[in-house]
């Protein structure tokens, strides 16, 4: 037995080489920009002032051929998962198509990078662009949330896209708030980049006062410079007159820098002009358009460099891995740039200013917090908070200079972004480029191999999916990385790569294109006729990962009139362990229906009765020693809770076309109240018993199995 002198020095000696295990580790800091191009950024070609990024770029590793997957949140769900977007179950954008692959949650059969680093160590904070979860509203549920997957402050929008001004979601850790209802942030003028700066400042140092043992790991998700095109005046008058010479002499301006920069091959060819400038009816505006866009990065640069200061003083820069990216290629929408229901310019005067209580819940806000109607089109110079244009295709052709296609399409100009990496301590190759390709899915094995940490075969009972990507670390000291390919898939616009080739589709059922990215990656050149054996391969190839990695079915989110035959029954025995596809699931809508619950043995927990998910349908379930009720419908939860059942016994659930709904145990209530309404579409998903399995009605996380004994359940809709 070793004595208490012997056990104190080893505790102290294993201590020592905890700490400094720690002090080994870097902190690592992921910056994500929004609905960016290539060539934007000064490093990567472009005329946008970006002094801290490219200083970042001089004292780090820029990578030249680094992907993400063509929209932003599947690439968030891939960033933060290190797996496909669909196999993180966000194949497309945020809501259900019935599909595992296309369920519009993040699921739990993979992690975050917040979830994993936290069990080695790290502190883990986040501020900005959540955007993988159907749940944005204060009064839904939250199991998606950035608390809730592994983070342990907050601040930012759990949706996607809004005002700068007055962001709709605006959260603080579990508590939405607005800009002005906000004690703890009240600047001068409020702006989302100059937020998301001194939010991500404030963890910093924050971390640094409370932790200074423990390493941290950040997300930075900026919404710069997805529209609408805000930004602040200060910043827009610096680039009054820069675009003058239109689209045309940018994109050759822009070719030029990055050749000499060597971020693209020497002898590469621009893609085709995707407008003329000549043709452009009102000039000043699309200037104004592209000025306002080049302020909002410019901006999102001031506030980058914040964060390194925050470091700097801190004395946590030389050990801090930095990465900067961009989550899909430069944006052609068209939002905005017609006038909103007649609204051309702005009104004489505004309407009644939404209260200091107000929460923003809207994308497009209809009206500013001082009571200005939004306005649309070329009648209003974007910048202000009452406007919400896009800055439109010809600049974003710009934006993806020399490549083709925008956001959405999985050529180069959907995919290519920028990759910074800033390490002082653990990057020696300063300056230099690296020419290896890599995609979002090598974030997390980076992370995980840099901070020592084991990534998890299951986690929470949960199988978790195997990480799809490869560390970069061997590339920081010039090494080559091992992979076999790279894959896509966004709205049926699919691509594989292998090496230098290239295998690249438009459309669910458009033809395949073949180059050689080495030879021609402005995808000028297709080799798919001449190369038919390696077009073959290569398909084949895409098809294996589509099967394994819930690709398929491609689209399912189109057309989603479900026109296969639906059950006709009224009434439906089911067993304990029944599990019904949607096709002979019971047909609900804007039906009244009761249903029995046969109780041989009372559970504490779990799912009882359940049809339907995240967007619609009906669930009976034990949680916290209540008996609860939840329905859906458009995404919405509306729930009733009352005693859970004590002994054996047959429950009976009614629910009345007026919302009514009654639940009893043999005689007695147990549960009463009324909701809105009953169900108004048919569920995607099918009808199961015991358990909600692929996306779920109620707040419970997983399948939520239940733990008693269910002998059997009779499901009648009233005629």
């Amino acid at each position: 037995m070793l004595s208490s002198n012997h056990a104190l020095l080893l505790l102290c000696a294993w201590s020592i080489s905890a700490l400094a295990q720690a002090a080994d580790r870097p902190n690592i800091i992921v910056i994500l920009s929004d609905d960016m191009g290539y060539s934007d950024i000064g490093c990567y070609g472009g005329e946008i002032s970006t002094p801290v990024l490219d200083g970042l770029a001089d004292n780090g590793l820029r990578f030249t051929q680094f992907y993400n997957t063509a929209r932003c949140c599947p690439t968030r769900a891939s960033l933060l998962t290190g797996l496909y977007p669909h196999q993180a179950g966000i194949g497309h954008m945020m809501s259900d198509s019935g599909h595992d692959g296309y369920r519009g949650e993040l699921n739990r059969n993979c992690l975050t990078l917040a979830e994993v680093l936290k069990t080695a160590g790290y502190g883990t904070y986040m501020s900005g662009k959540w955007h993988v979860t159907t749940d944005v509203r204060p009064d839904g549920q939250k199991l998606n949330w950035p608390r809730q997957r592994g983070f342990d402050r907050f601040y930012g929008t759990i949706h996607g896209a809004g005002s700068f001004y007055d962001p709709n979601s605006l959260t603080r850790d579990n508590t939405q708030i607005s800009p002005i209802n906000d004690p703890e942030y009240q600047p001068d003028t409020y702006y989302y980049t100059d937020a998301i700066s001194d939010h991500a400042v404030r963890y910093v140092r924050e971390h640094q006062q409370n932790q200074p043992d423990k390493p941290f790991f950040m997300y930075v998700a900026y919404t710069a410079a997805h529209w609408p095109m805000h930004a602040l005046p200060e910043d827009i008058k610096k680039y009054k007159g820069k675009y003058d010479e239109g689209y045309a002499a940018l994109r050759e301006s822009r070719l030029q820098k990055m050749k000499e920069l060597g971020v693209v091959p020497a002898d590469i060819e621009l893609s085709p002009q995707a407008e003329d400038w000549d043709k452009v009816q009102h000039r000043d505006w699309e200037l104004r358009c592209m000025e306002v866009y080049a302020a909002m990065i410019d901006r999102m640069d001031q506030g980058i460099g914040k964060i390194v200061n925050s470091l700097k003083e801190t004395d946590a820069l030389d050990n801090t891995l930095v990465l900067f990216l961009q989550d899909n290629g430069g944006c052609a929408e068209g939002l905005g740039r017609r006038a909103k229901k007649g609204l051309e310019q702005r009104p004489l005067k505004p309407d009644a200013a939404m209260t200091k209580e107000e929460l923003q819940f809207d994308m497009i806000p209809k009206k500013t917090r001082d009571g200005w109607p939004l306005i649309q089109g070329p009648g209003a110079m974007p910048g202000p908070a009452d406007t919400y244009i896009a800055y439109g295709k010809g600049w974003a052709n710009v934006s993806n200079t020399p490549f083709r296609e925008y956001k959405h399409w999985v050529h180069e100009g959907g995919i290519s972004t920028p990759l910074i990496a800033h390490w002082p301590r653990g990057i020696k190759r300063h300056g230099e480029l690296e020419h290896q390709p890599g995609h979002l899915v090598d974030i997390m094995a980076t992370c995980v191999d840099l901070a020592g940490a084991t990534y998890p075969n299951q986690f929470s009972g949960k199988p978790i999916t195997p990480l799809e990507g490869r560390s970069l670390k061997p590339t920081f000291v010039g090494e080559e990385i091992e992979r076999e390919a790279i894959f896509w898939e966004h709205e049926g616009n699919r691509a594989v790569r292998v090496g230098d080739w290239k295998l690249v589709a438009k459309g669910n059922d458009g033809p395949w294109e073949l180059y050689n990215v080495a030879d021609d990656r402005a995808e000028l050149n297709d080799l798919a006729a001449s190369e038919p054996a390696r077009v073959r391969t290569l398909a084949a190839m895409w098809h294996k990962y589509a099967e394994r990695a819930m690709v398929l079915p491609l689209i399912p989110y189109y057309g989603m009139t479900h026109t296969t035959k639906l059950s006709k029954k009224k009434r439906f025995q089911l067993a304990a362990d029944a599990d019904l596809p949607r096709e002979k699931s019971p047909m609900l809508d804007g039906k009244a229906f009761r249903f029995t619950v046969k109780l041989s043995k009372v559970g504490q927990q779990g799912v009882l009765l359940a049809q339907g998910g995240s967007a619609a349908g009906f669930a009976l379930y034990q949680q916290n020693g209540r008996l609860w009720f939840a329905l859906r419908k458009s995404g919405k939860l509306f729930t009733l809770d009352g005693d859970a059942p004590s002994a054996p016994c047959l429950l009976t659930a009614e629910i009345q076309k007026d919302g009514a709904v009654k639940v009893r145990a043999d005689d007695t209530e147990l549960l009463s109240g009324k909701i809105n309404g009953v169900l108004d579409t048919m569920p995607i998903d099918g009808l199961q018993v015991g358990r909600d399995l692929r996306g779920k009605v109620g707040e419970y996380a997983g399948d939520f199995p239940y733990d008693g004994t269910i002998d059997e359940v009779v499901l009648t809709i009233s005629r």
